[in-house]
């Protein structure tokens, strides 16, 4: 009365679906330079944590007795491992299946990957690689009629996109819907060389007359540079680490919080350095990125984002090991100024920070919105208030430091102002409704005109604004709250994330209580 001989045929089909598409398509997929779907998710999960779901779910082909012959598993692999200990939902394209086309992914478990994420409240990481969302135009002779396009279980990939965080790993050439899956993240990834993103592929391409090989259409130069995914690395290994990385600072879901690292890092450490990193000459440029190394914690500042919207860094980083999303000005790009992509750019990271109830933090060095007509062509001024305006939204703690310029709206979008400004700037600020050095002609235009030699009169008028200008008369006025010495901006950083986090913990704890 065993069962036995079942238990031998299940385990005769889950060595038919390790097979995947078949030593020679495999054989093939390593020759590309790729990794196969199955080392893919042993490579990103903690060893032996993996538990495949619908493991021997595919087509089988029977004889004319009913058995199984053979069984072409699906293209779609997914179930729950673990990243650090902490447990996820990770799926893998199989692009020795159909080139990884969603026809023969069995769209039921598509959806049941997806929809598990969000219903157990587990982080998701999918790793695409795949040609599209419906098979070639020849399915449709199979099939015998077409259809009007649908995603099945799109609503669930957009209620991921609000309840846990998004990871989207792009590991080969992406059209169609797999574009559209490494989009619809959180932090997306593209490996230089191997992945290409694009709505349809080059042979598309050509019925609108564009000879373009794939790289040239959608490679790692075009969409790590437009923002349409955040990272180029190097390897798959590399994309590996940077997505646990990026979770790594934040929760399981919207409905926890992000864990606190052990830090040895002193929270008392004052960097001599800091002293003098902003130079005297405003015309001058300084390293931004250096600045937050010596600010927080040793060894946790990631970015996100770099190739794109370059005037702003967005990190994550650590204070006293507390987690924080860090805004940052560049001004070795366009001075700091904020154009379109800038703004764009700011307004994406300040959201992900409050969804996910990370307090930030906001290194200020903004001379304003970028101008000039390429600017305004750009619709700048639309993306730049969309950004401060979801500056104004967010509910989580902020602290602003001005380092050395704040002008303008731009610079009035370092924080609400209508809430309270824990802030601080460094003896190098430099602020105004618009820059002096620009304005003194125009503004004093009759009276230089007038003037016996105008380039003395000139320079003894920019002393006298030089004075009033300085970030002490606007102390004495509390128009800024308190002028430091650069050296304790680590301490004083430190201060706020231990306060900013007793407040994001006691919110949640409040609602989560309310909702009890």
């Amino acid at each position: 009365m065993s069962w036995q001989e079942e238990i031998d045929e299940l385990h005769r089909r889950r060595a038919l679906a390790d097979k995947m598409g078949g030593e020679e398509k495999v054989a093939r997929q390593h020759a590309r330079g790729k990794m196969d779907a199955r080392a893919r998710l042993d490579g990103v999960l903690d060893p032996g944590s993996f538990r495949e779901i619908g493991k021997i779910a595919g087509r089988g082909s029977y004889d004319a007795q009913g058995d199984l012959v053979d069984l072409a598993a699906s293209n779609f692999i997914f179930g729950r491992g673990d990243i650090d200990g902490r447990p996820v939902v990770a799926s893998a394209d199989d692009f020795t299946v159909r080139g990884g086309s969603a026809d023969a992914a069995l769209h039921r478990k598509f959806v049941q990957c997806e929809a598990m994420a969000h219903e157990l409240r587990l982080p998701l990481i999918r790793m695409i690689d795949g040609t599209g969302g419906g098979g070639s135009v020849k399915t449709l002779e199979t099939m015998g009629y077409t259809y009007v396009p649908m995603v099945p279980g799109w609503d669930h990939i957009v209620t991921n996109l609000e309840t846990v965080p998004v990871v989207a790993l792009a590991l080969g050439p992406t059209a169609g819907l797999g574009a559209a899956r490494t989009v619809a993240s959180h932090y997306s990834v593209m490996v230089k060389g191997l992945s290409q993103l694009f709505a349809a592929g080059p042979a598309v391409a050509a019925a609108i007359g564009e000879t373009v090989d794939k790289e040239q259409l959608g490679g790692t130069e075009i969409h790590c540079r437009n923002g349409v995914v955040d990272e180029e690395v190097a390897s798959e290994a590399e994309a590996f680490a940077v997505a646990r990385r990026f979770l790594s600072y934040l929760p399981s879901s919207v409905d926890t919080l992000a864990l606190r690292t052990p830090c040895t890092d002193p929270v008392d450490r004052r960097e001599e350095a800091l002293l003098s990193v902003v130079p005297r000459d405003p015309a001058q440029v300084y390293a931004m990125r250096r600045v937050l190394t010596q600010v927080f914690d040793h060894g946790s500042v990631f970015e996100m984002g770099r190739r794109w919207g370059r005037a702003v860094i967005t990190a994550f980083a650590r204070l006293d090991g507390w987690p924080v999303a860090v805004l940052a000005s560049d001004p070795s790009f366009l001075g700091g100024s904020w154009e379109a992509r800038t703004s764009e750019k700011a307004e994406r990271f300040v959201k992900l920070a409050d969804q996910f109830h990370l307090p930030i933090v906001h290194l200020v060095d903004n001379p304003g919105f970028m101008i000039g007509a390429d600017a305004e062509r750009a619709g700048t001024i639309r993306y730049g208030v969309n950004a401060m305006n979801a500056i104004y939204r967010a509910r989580v703690p902020l602290a602003s430091v001005i380092v050395r310029r704040a002008y303008g709206i731009a610079g009035s979008a370092m924080s609400n102002a209508e809430r309270f400004q824990y802030r601080f700037a460094w003896p190098s600020g430099d602020w105004g409704s618009l820059p002096i050095d620009g304005g003194v002609e125009v503004a004093y235009k009759s009276e230089l005109e007038a003037s016996a030699d105008p380039q003395a009169h000139l320079a003894a008028i920019r002393e006298r604004l030089n004075k009033v200008r300085s970030p002490f008369r606007s102390a004495e006025h509390f128009a800024v709250e308190d002028i430091i010495d650069p050296r304790d901006t680590r301490p004083l950083l430190c201060e706020f994330a231990d306060l900013a986090w007793a407040r994001v913990s006691g919110a949640r704890q409040k609602l989560s209580g309310n909702h009890a």
